[in-house]
Formats: C-alpha cells, structure tokens, sequence
C-alpha cells in the first residue's frame, strides 16, 4: 500500500490530480486508514489507464463510465473492447494529422536553410509547387494532402 504523496511521485503526477480522481469515483476500491488514502498496485494500474485514455482524448467522465464498466465485470467486455478500438482509431487518426503537420514542419526548415543560404526566396520560389528535390517534394506533397 502507498500514501498518495508516494503514488504522485512514482507516477510524476500532482497530489492534487489523484485526489479529483478520488473525488470522481475513479478507484471505487480505495482504502481508507483513518480518512488517510491507501493506494494499492491496483489503483496504480488504474491511473495508467486513466492517463491514457485522457492522452487518447477521453474525459473524466467518460472515463469514470469506463471504471463503472470495470466494476460490472466480465459482462461488460465488448463494451469496454468497443471504447478502446474507438479511442485507438482515434489516436491513429490524430498520427496522421502530426505526420502531415511534421512534414510541413520539416519543408519549411529546408525552406528557410535554402533562403538563407541564396539570401532570398526567389530560387524557392520557383520551383513551387512541383519542382522541389525529390525528397522535398515528397514532404511538401504530403503536408498538402487534404
């Protein structure tokens, strides 16, 4: 059993987030020691869950819908299959936009080492939009895609 100052250090995460977690009903099972909280390696568990379903773009209540399904049992594993195939379509989704995003990021730095190096634009200029070096024209291609 862990005091919660010694879970928010292991999990780099303020005391002040566990106890609003605690305050939503995220870890039902908590122990309580003379109003004290007592956390087990199950509520750590836990708190990896949560973190990642908030990563993936869920929020506490739906995340507190989720601990709910948890605490019903075996008969709510479809549903709780279903959340995380949404949410990792979802994050598969949001990789996508960042490939594009760091592509656009990675032209421009070529974009501007060029300019510096010709003093201007001009050069760059004209070979927009489809007469950039190959691999350029590859990151410039994809940052466009709609």
């Amino acid at each position: 059993m862990y005091t919660i100052g010694q879970v928010a250090k292991q999990v780099n995460m303020p005391v002040s987030t566990l106890r609003y977690y605690d305050n939503e009903g995220l870890f039902p099972h908590l122990v309580r020691c003379s109003g004290i909280r007592k956390f087990s390696d199950n509520e750590i568990e836990a708190l990896h869950i949560i973190e990642c379903l908030k990563k993936s773009g869920l929020e506490i209540r739906e995340i507190k819908k989720f601990m709910e399904l948890c605490a019903q049992g075996s008969s709510t594993y479809p549903q709780r299959h279903a959340l995380f195939l949404r949410q990792k379509a979802a994050v598969e989704e949001q990789m996508r936009q960042l490939e594009k995003t760091l592509d656009m990021l990675r032209f421009k730095c070529w974009y501007y080492e060029q300019a510096m190096q010709d003093g201007n634009e001009e050069r760059i200029q004209k070979m927009l939009p489809d007469h950039l070096p190959k691999d350029i024209q590859q990151l410039y291609d994809h940052a466009h895609e709609k």
